[in-house]
């Protein structure tokens, strides 16, 4: 059986997306999330996640247990009855990735008790957790850039949706005509001993991070492109930089809103090769991956990720 991790890491993952909406709100019309007060972009940690576990699903054949599914009248399955299909946490967690990666938190009854009636106080079910703190924790991903207002977009289909209707409907869609995320994210090795998360079951969540987002080729999704892929692996235990994500700096010779390629943008790593360099003696490896057409700079001049300076640097092959 493979070990459980052992030492801490920091992941920083940045994409981009062209004419499509990387994270819809369900209560403002599906638009793309904006922070009001600085104009940028911002995607929940759920949306990346929910990225993540479709491609294992779909691509590695993993066992999942967030999942959309529905019983035999075409209900959709909540959280209990799946677990019900398990019958254990140690079953849940040795089987489903995404438990042992994220965790989990829901109630659960005593079997039999679900379909009592309670008459009074005492004859209600008696609950208990199932509550596990994910190793895996994201911050919300935010653009390295002021995005500006959505795009509006209307259309119309060429099939009517109804028997009596003669002519196609409308449809609309907001979008973002471009939009460079930043995400970062810890792997804890304390929370790892509960759900007993492997090195095996993080290399293919970062497989997940990656292709998992060429994948999303849906109609409001197609158009994401991962670009820079980090993972910070550390010697000491109970130890992290932090903030990666804020030792990276936006640059481009147009104005944000202007934007609308990669080949128009730069990424100015300097801060992030410094603090990588400062605490090189507890860094054990950097595992990385990036696209060819993402053109990185340190000090106002080209240079690739693995040529920071003297630390081992592994590269993933997705």
């Amino acid at each position: 059986m493979a070990s459980v991790i052992k030492n801490r890491s920091e992941i920083l993952f940045i994409y981009d997306v062209t004419d499509a909406n990387p994270n819809g709100d369900p209560i403002d019309e599906n638009k793309p999330r904006i922070d009001e007060e600085t104009g940028m972009n911002i995607v929940t940690d759920v949306r990346l996640k929910r990225t993540i576990r479709d491609y294992l699903h779909d691509f590695k054949e993993q066992e999942i247990f967030v999942r959309e599914e529905r019983d035999n009248s075409g209900k959709l399955k909540t959280k209990e009855s799946i677990y019900e299909e398990y019958g254990s946490p140690e079953e849940v967690i040795r089987k489903c990735i995404d438990i042992r990666l994220f965790g989990g938190t829901f109630a659960l009854k005593k079997k039999g008790e679900r379909r009592k009636k309670a008459k009074t106080e005492e004859e209600k079910p008696t609950e208990r957790a199932f509550a596990l703190t994910g190793p895996v924790q994201f911050k919300f991903g935010r653009s390295l850039h002021r995005v500006g207002e959505p795009t509006f977009v209307k259309g119309t289909t060429v099939m009517p949706s109804g028997e009596k209707k003669g002519t196609g409907t409308f449809w609309e869609a907001y979008i973002l005509p471009y939009s460079l995320i930043a995400f970062y994210g810890v792997i804890n090795e304390n929370a790892a001993k509960d759900t007993r998360l492997t090195d095996g079951d993080v290399g293919l969540m970062l497989e997940g991070i990656w292709n998992g987002t060429k994948n999303l080729i849906t109609r409001s999704k197609i158009g994401q492109i991962p670009r820079l892929l980090l993972q910070v692996i550390y010697k000491e235990k109970n130890y992290h930089i932090g903030e990666l994500d804020h030792r990276i700096k936006f640059v481009s010779e147009k104005r944000d809103e202007e934007i609308r390629r990669i080949e128009e943008v730069k990424l100015d790593i300097t801060q992030l090769a410094n603090v990588l360099m400062e605490n090189k003696g507890k860094i054990e490896k950097i595992r990385h991956a990036k696209d060819k057409h993402f053109k990185l700079i340190k000090d106002g001049k080209p240079i690739e990720v693995d040529k920071i300076g003297n630390i081992t640097f592994e590269p993933l092959s997705f």
